[in-house]
């Protein structure tokens, strides 16, 4: 029966994984509250993030699938065949890639520093909110469609603060796209694409790590959240961007409030 409700439990965290990964409310925020909540012993939080993050990955490929053929055929058609024609696809990967490196040059020098406590969780969650709060504020302005060099720069920028747990990855991106008046699908789209370039290392190191990890992981639990949160995350970037509006953020906004004073108040009782 323990094993069982041990079982759930990763099953839960691979569903809230899938969820927040995709809205934004901070995926590893969440995973580590609910590790707290629900008393599990992840001392190998990081590689469980990692592997669920494959998930995250993996649905993201496949509703983007053909975005990324796309991007993927005109760059080769550019760089092989100077189709002039194919140029606007083949810098918009440019971009994509510029908008990772910060986050990548900040992972590689502070990832092992940074704290995972609730309390750093808790205040982090409150920062995601007042992001999303301005931008609510500011939503009615006049939005353009294109990405420049500058705004992949920015957005960049932006990105890179989510290697804190606790600011959502995707909020902070929608921010620093956001506030550049760029409209919010084409702020998905750029946000959603540059998580999967950073997903692949990610993935790849995860998959490494949990390989060569001295310490026992419960394998089938790892394997039950990887897949419920590819499941999660294919849903919930299919309503995302059916049903998701600017004027929605305030209730993400609010959301993070709640789970970050909640966090906070969990760090004094457990």
């Amino acid at each position: 029966m323990d094993q069982f409700i041990e079982i759930l439990k990763y099953i839960l965290l691979g569903i809230i994984q899938g969820i927040t990964e995709i809205f934004p409310v901070s995926s590893s925020g969440h995973l580590t509250l609910f590790s707290h909540l629900l008393k599990m012993d992840l001392s190998n939080l990081q590689i469980f993030l990692m592997l669920t993050n494959a998930g995250s990955f993996l649905a993201l490929l496949f509703f983007f699938r053909k975005d990324v053929k796309e991007l993927m055929t005109s760059s080769w058609k550019y760089l092989i065949k100077k189709e002039e024609t194919s140029k606007d696809d083949f810098q918009y990967v440019l971009k994509l890639l510029i908008a990772v490196i910060p986050i990548g040059i900040a992972g590689l020098l502070v990832k092992d520093y940074l704290p995972d406590d609730l309390l750093s969780v808790g205040f982090a969650l409150i920062i995601t909110a007042s992001l999303l709060i301005y931008v609510y504020m500011v939503r009615d302005i006049q939005w353009k469609n294109d990405i420049s060099w500058k705004n992949a720069w920015i957005i960049g920028l932006f990105q890179m603060f989510a290697i804190f747990s606790g600011i959502s990855r995707s909020g902070i991106t929608m921010t620093g796209g956001l506030v550049q008046k760029i409209e919010l699908k084409k702020v998905l789209r750029f946000s959603f694409l540059s998580y999967l370039i950073v997903s692949v290392p990610v993935t790849l190191l995860g998959i490494y790590e949990a390989i060569n990890v001295t310490e026992d992981i419960h394998l089938v639990g790892y394997v039950l959240a990887f897949m419920m949160s590819f499941v999660f995350s294919l849903l919930s970037v299919k309503f995302m961007y059916q049903y998701v509006k600017v004027r929605n953020l305030i209730y993400f906004a609010v959301y993070c409030v709640i789970v970050g004073v909640l966090s906070i108040t969990l760090n004094y009782v457990l």
